[in-house]
């Protein structure tokens, strides 16, 4: 796994560093501040993103929120504060797993586990919900333009259907391609 580390301390970033790739994770890049995270993993696309709360410039959570939004990784925040408003802020803007400082390999690696479980969940539920949008926006046209067929061609609704689905297939368009042509083509009443 491809791991994008942004920690303003040196130090802290570059032991967290050796950690993973003693752990088997490919370091891709480092960053000093959220903003430098965020130009980093746009041009690098790690399969995570480890990333303190507290930056100069640009903070983490900002920073992970910029990326959550894009699509471009899932991001485990690392943070020396572990208030509730400050946890509740991380959770809104995306963050999937969520570390206190001081930690461990026994406290990281598994929070990199269950980020890259719970993005991978999201972008799932994410193409989903596209399909079943996608879908829904074809069920609405073949119905109308079933129904200016049945209008102006006096077909029943099950001709209606079959006369789409055999124009597409005699087209070799889709059903939807057949209904948005029967939609633009057919004059309606006033």
């Amino acid at each position: 796994m491809r791991v994008l580390v942004a920690e303003d301390e040196a130090l802290i970033r570059l032991d967290l560093a050796e950690m993973l790739e003693e752990a088997g994770y490919e370091v891709v890049g480092q960053a000093a501040n959220g903003e430098q995270a965020v130009e980093l993993a746009r041009e690098l696309t790690p399969d995570l993103v480890i990333m303190d709360v507290k930056m100069p410039g640009m903070d983490g959570i900002s920073a992970a929120e910029v990326l959550g939004r894009e699509g471009i990784a899932p991001v485990v925040m690392l943070t020396a504060f572990s208030d509730r408003a400050l946890v509740e802020r991380a959770r809104d803007a995306g963050v999937m797993a969520y570390v206190v400082k001081p930690f461990t390999a026994n406290d990281v690696l598994p929070a990199i586990n269950i980020a890259r479980s719970r993005w991978q969940e999201r972008q799932a539920l994410e193409s989903e919900v596209a399909d079943l949008a996608e879908r829904f926006e074809t069920r609405k046209r073949l119905d109308r333009a079933k129904g200016l067929l049945q209008q102006q061609l006096k077909l029943s609704e099950a001709e209606s259907f079959r006369w789409i689905q055999k124009a597409a297939m005699d087209r070799r368009l889709s059903m939807r391609e057949v209904a948005d042509a029967v939609i633009s083509g057919m004059p309606t009443k006033k």
